[in-house]
């Protein structure tokens, strides 16, 4: 290359380098596990294994990310978990490190980051409970980051699911250090929360949830290798290098593999450790014992500020948007009420820092939902961390973040209100109802705007040998057999045990965003028996777009604590836990709801028998209806924003 080529070049390349650089910040999601890796080598002091002793005693193993060009004392991001932090494992470039990626936004923020197993994970000493003690070894842990000499005493906690759902317990201790939370898909940690009785996602209207159980099946291992006790920090060091004692457990068709009867032995029968699952399964929903471990419940107090970043695809979307809710009425300090933000986006569980643009969730593409999340959480955390004059992002974030942004399906776009549910939201009731019957999308199954004046009942045959599949949903954890997100319904509400119940087209557009209440009236010929909904949004073509689905074990219709079984010929009134959703319904569509009493493997089998569901080996076919008319007023009401 010439003299001459080369200097009108070598502006250019410049130029191009200092644009790569500007865009890196923003687009720091999008690094390879590798390129991660590299840069915290480059830009961080690591430190390993380091052992921090709890108040029993019991060790937990810990890194430490500290930033190389601090010039003093830093504030710290606490990230603590039940999983792999190996150095040994192996990139997975289908399913990015949260780990690595949010060492790397710490550091080149300015703050530590700190990494810690629970107890009885991995090279953490002790035996593991889920939830992994938050008001003890949370707390000790954070007395501990605050007394390093490196540590400023201000400390941010932040993580995704597992990562989060110890979060709560811990913010209504009020430890000093704990000075801000980032809390991201965190349901499993919670307890009851107004309406919504999951304990840890582990139930849902009773009925157990198989996603958790398919978590736990690797999560409750205490079957693992573990070095003699008192191992030095060296000797620590170095057979890390050589171990990252994570166990390889069977690739389960989870579909298949909870048909076994009994549902307590499935992850027995898989090849699974055994653990809680099985006696968590024994428990009622609402046993007493649920409140023996970490989970957070509505009657406990909240000591920080927060920034909650939800998914419309979730889960536990509902009791994670109702924790807001209950945290912004309830906090005893008022400052704290008013330190609460929450942003909810149109992904599914844990993808809200994995986007691609144009982000599609299961089939549905939501077009461009970048919403700027590294820059916020980044803000929110200067200011409540980083003392003296704060960035200007900080200060902008204090001014101009709304109190909740949202995402509307089905227009595509972010939106903003002052709080949770939406302030100024109307309720608006539609009735069920048929004249011939509501079978499949092939019946005559309505919503109407007025209470039908004449009694029906559309009945179905539910076998819980040929349960309704799920497709989609807000779902997590089952490996290949289930793909959350929305995809067309309609090969489901094709089914005659599926009731299909759909309004006219709309002659405008519905903003739908915020609770939606559900009541049916029912009767079974089996003592006991499940009944399950699905709100779905129906464009022209016909494609039916799942927005969120629950479900209700009929035997806790009045209250988790006990049972009451139903009678043949008895209509039983089932008032069920809210689904919640932000969609446009455009005009020319329409807005429909499906019922039947299955949902497989989204949640477990009903049985029929009326006996311990998960421990039954034979089932009873159930002929179930759903009851409308003047004194069987089955109905949802919706959350409609005036436009």
């Amino acid at each position: 290359m010439s003299t001459a080529l080369r200097s009108l070049l070598l502006p250019v390349v410049a130029l191009l380098a200092l644009l790569a650089a500007a865009a890196a910040p923003a687009q720091i999601h999008l690094l390879t596990d590798e390129e991660r890796r590299a840069a915290l080598s480059r830009e961080a002091t690591i430190e390993r294994m380091l052992m921090v002793p709890m108040r029993d005693g019991v060790r937990l193993a810990t890194r430490v990310y500290l930033p190389k060009d601090a010039k003093g004392p830093v504030p710290a991001i606490f990230w603590r978990s039940p999983y792999d932090f190996s150095e040994l494992m192996v990139p997975n470039p289908t399913y990015r490190d949260a780990n690595l990626k949010f060492a790397l936004d710490a550091v080149r923020n300015g703050y530590a980051f700190v990494m810690q197993n629970e107890r009885g994970k991995f090279y953490s000493e002790g035996e593991w409970e889920i939830l992994g003690r938050p008001q003890t070894d949370g707390h000790d842990a954070l007395t501990w980051i605050a007394a390093q000499p490196w540590s400023t005493g201000k400390v941010g906690t932040i993580g995704c699911s597992s990562t989060a759902e110890w979060i709560m317990a811990l913010a209504a201790t009020r430890h000093p250090a704990h000075a801000a939370a980032v809390p991201m898909a965190m349901g499993a940690g919670i307890g009851k929360m107004g309406p919504y009785v999951e304990q840890g996602n582990f139930y849902r209207g009773g009925a157990i949830q198989l996603p958790m159980a398919a978590w736990l099946y690797a999560e409750q291992n205490g079957l693992r290798p573990q070095f003699p006790p008192g191992l030095t920090r060296d000797e620590l060091i170095r057979v890390a290098q050589w171990y990252d004692l994570k166990p390889k457990y069977p690739d389960v068709a989870w579909t298949k593999a909870f048909r076994h009867l009994p549902l307590r032995d499935a992850l027995r029968e898989a090849k699974g450790p055994p653990g809680i699952f099985e006696a968590y399964a024994d428990r009622l929903p609402g046993d007493p014992a649920w409140r023996r471990g970490g989970l957070y419940h509505d009657d406990m107090d909240f000591t920080v500020p927060a920034l909650w970043v939800n998914s419309w695809y979730d889960l536990s979307v509902g009791p994670n948007l109702e924790l807001f809710r209950h945290v912004r009425t309830k906090a005893s300090d008022p400052a704290i009420r008013d330190a609460q933000w929450m942003i909810v986006a149109p992904t599914e569980h844990c993808q809200m820092y994995r986007l691609r643009q144009p982000h599609v969730t299961g089939d549905r593409d939501m077009g461009d939902v970048d919403m700027q999340l590294d820059a916020t959480v980044w803000a929110f955390f200067d200011r409540y961390l980083k003392p003296g004059p704060r960035s200007e992002a900080a200060e902008r974030f204090a001014g101009t973040q709304p109190r909740v942004r949202y995402f509307a399906m089905g227009e595509n776009r972010w939106r903003e209100a002052a709080d949770w549910p939406l302030p100024g939201a109307t309720r608006r009731t539609l009735w069920l109802t048929s004249a011939r019957g509501a079978n499949s999308l092939y019946g005559d199954g309505a919503l109407v705007d007025a209470a039908p004046t004449a009694a029906r009942a559309d009945a179905f045959v539910y076998d819980p040998m040929n349960p309704v599949q799920t497709l989609g949903g807000n779902v997590c954890c089952l490996g290949r057999d289930v793909t959350p997100g929305s995809f067309d319904q309609r090969a489901i509400q094709s089914r005659q045990d599926v009731l299909v119940y759909t309004s006219a087209p709309l002659d405008r557009d519905i903003e739908v965003t915020g609770p939606i209440e559900v009541e049916l009236h029912v009767s079974s010929d089996a003592r006991d028996t499940d009944f399950t909904v699905k709100l779905t949004d129906v464009a022209p073509d016909g494609t039916a777009w799942n927005l969120d689905d629950t479900i209700q074990r009929a035997r806790f219709r009045e209250g988790y604590d006990r049972e009451v079984f139903m009678r043949p010929g008895r209509v039983y009134r089932l008032a069920i836990a809210p689904l919640v959703t932000s969609n446009v319904f455009r005009k020319g569509h329409r807005i429909r709801v499906e019922v039947s009493s299955s949902n497989y493997p989204r949640y477990e089998r009903n049985l029929n028998t009326g006996g311990a569901n998960h421990r039954e080996t034979t089932w009873v076919v159930a002929r179930n209806a759903v009851h409308h008319g003047p004194r069987a007023p089955s109905r949802i009401v919706l959350s409609v924003v005036e436009r």
